[in-house]
């Protein structure tokens, strides 16, 4: 895997670079703002960019708006948002029009390297990985769907948790329940919100996108 790397900050870029290179990942450039890291993308096409939010010149929101840039004119490149920030209107944007390959993960909430490199990875094979607190802030507003509105507090909650990227055993695990009862409340979301069978996870990603949207 190739990845290019965009964190103003001297000291985290580097030992991310670091990182990386120890878990036999390439990093191809390693930059400290948006404009560098929309021409790096364009020059080596990574499998996935790590986007700090906040870079220079303004230090505002300039990691999100080069992320949606690189999702929409380079789709084959996936984008981990590694921020202290959370910044909705455009996070909601970058995870509603793009099923997968794209992450927002909190970077005082990492509590293991690897944790880190798993996400980066499962991101670059085309699933999400998003914070908890990222997905709250996201689901804050009330829903006005309707298939949304037909959901059971359980299946809501689970619904967060798929969110995040997680999978059914996953899932188990942290709420101690039997990955058959897991499984049955996530047949249930699917029938609520009317989506069709599918032999893929696909259903998975649109039910992810029917709650981002709302």
């Amino acid at each position: 895997m190739r990845v290019v790397i965009a964190e103003d900050n001297p000291l985290l870029r580097d030992g991310i670079v670091l990182l990386l290179r120890e878990h036999d990942i390439e990093v191809a450039a390693a930059v400290d703002n948006a404009e560098t890291l929309l021409a790096a993308v364009a020059e080596h096409r990574p499998d996935a960019a790590v986007v700090d939010v906040r870079m220079p010149p303004d230090h505002t929101d300039e990691g999100l708006r080069a992320a949606l840039t690189i999702r929409a004119e380079h789709p084959s490149v996936s984008v981990l948002v590694f921020s202290q920030w959370i910044e909705t209107s455009y996070a909601r944007r970058l995870l509603s029009e793009h099923s997968g390959h794209v992450g927002y993960l909190l970077k005082d909430r990492i509590v293991s390297t690897g944790e880190f490199v798993e996400a980066l990875r499962r991101v670059a094979a085309g699933g999400t990985a998003l914070d908890p607190e990222v997905v709250r802030h996201l689901l804050a507003a009330p829903s006005a769907d309707a298939g949304l509105a037909r959901l059971s507090a359980r299946e809501r909650e689970i619904l967060g948790l798929l969110a995040e990227g997680r999978s059914n055993i996953a899932i188990a695990e942290l709420l101690h329940l039997a990955d058959r009862s897991v499984e049955k409340h996530v047949t249930a979301i699917f029938t609520k919100l009317d989506l069709p069978q599918d032999r893929s996870d696909h259903r998975r990603v649109l039910a992810v996108l029917r709650y981002l949207r709302a």
